[in-house]
């Protein structure tokens, strides 16, 4: 046998991948210089720091859609991390991209991601928009210039626990086209390397096909209720559906030069997305759970602020002293479990022990 080290690597990339994919030793590097590492090259060492850093373990106990729901097959925000990663790489592979590169933003991106799914991340937009006196769904904040930085975004609070929050704040010390790429799976943003922009579509691809089989699964939903018009582009079951929007969009992307879709088949999962928000994310049954995370959320929240003292004093110090950056941090951070945990030791009345009456 022949050790393959990270020296190695990095004359393979050169000599295999692409002449438009991100290679590690050329990377911008990051905002600490560190020395080299004997095996791994840059992005693989960011990948390993992700997978170990406390974050990545809290997503296995983070709601993806469904909430308080009975049984062990429903997705969790660490298994559709996985299926992105796995969804990613494929597509970096295929395209002769920077298949670590890929991997290690796949693997962060949803690191501050809030417990309950978007409905936590929805409740902290809300809680921090009522702070600056604006109304999400009203002219105050519809006329106000983008202020969508006062508002909680999950993809900027993932780029903020890297950065800042774990490792006691000292931050993972990512290299930067990990960082970028984190950022911009989402929205509006558009991610600098090929290799970020695979990431993103990749979330949509996983999002919307793992979130109708957990609801079939949930009985929300049966294969005919699907749109006809999109099952006949994309397929009709979710290994077809998988199977066709991943080649469509290796294809599509190798063919123009960039990581896009063809315009049928994107339109097709944008309109399977907008069935899913009108069919499932707002259903009376998903509805009311979300309502009541939400409420939790914000009460937690309005707690947290009045109370600094009763946040973690590791998240006081990262704040600088900032009550509601504290709480936000503490918060998004946390599991279903330890979120409702949490409630209910602040809210909730509880047997008082005779020690305590004579105190």
């Amino acid at each position: 046998m022949r050790v393959i080290g990270r020296e190695d690597q990095e004359l393979r990339e050169r000599e295999v991948l692409s002449d438009d994919a991100a290679l590690s030793s050329e990377s911008e590097g990051r905002d600490r210089s560190s020395a080299p590492d004997i095996l791994r090259n840059d992005f693989q060492r960011d990948r390993d720091k992700i997978l170990h850093s406390k974050a990545f373990r809290r997503l296995s106990h983070k709601t993806q859609v469904f909430l308080a729901v009975e049984g062990d097959h429903y997705r969790t925000r660490l298994t559709h991390t996985l299926e992105v990663s796995q969804i990613s790489r494929t597509v970096a592979r295929a395209l002769s991209l920077n298949e670590d590169l890929t991997e290690a933003i796949a693997l962060g991106h949803d690191l501050g991601h809030t417990p309950f799914g978007h409905a936590g991340e929805a409740a902290l937009s809300d809680c921090l928009a009522r702070r600056e006196g604006l109304v999400l769904d009203g002219p105050s904040f519809a006329g106000s210039g983008d202020r969508s930085h006062l508002l909680f975004q999950h993809n900027r609070q993932s780029l903020r626990v890297v950065e800042s929050i774990e490792n006691g704040g000292a931050g993972l010390n990512l290299t930067a086209e990990v960082r970028d790429g984190i950022v911009c799976h989402s929205g509006n943003l558009r991610a600098e390397t090929l290799e970020g922009r695979v990431v993103a579509v990749s979330d949509r691809i996983a999002y919307v096909n793992h979130d109708i089989d957990d609801a079939i699964r949930a009985g929300l939903l049966s294969k005919s209720d699907l749109p006809e018009s999109t099952r006949a582009v994309i397929g009709r079951d979710h290994s077809e559906r998988i199977e066709s929007l991943v080649l469509d969009l290796v294809e599509t992307s190798a063919e123009f030069g960039d990581i896009r879709m063809s315009d049928p088949m994107w339109t097709a999962m944008m309109e399977l997305r907008s069935f899913l928000f009108d069919s499932v994310y707002t259903s009376s049954a998903v509805k009311t759970e979300a309502d009541k995370a939400s409420r939790l959320i914000g009460l937690l929240f309005e707690y947290y602020v009045a109370h600094p003292d009763e946040v973690p004093g590791e998240y006081r110090d990262i704040a600088d002293g900032d009550a509601v950056v504290a709480a936000v941090d503490y918060i998004a951070g946390m599991t279903d479990r330890f979120a409702r945990d949490s409630f209910h030791e602040i809210f909730s009345p509880r047997s008082l022990r005779a020690n305590e009456l004579a105190s």
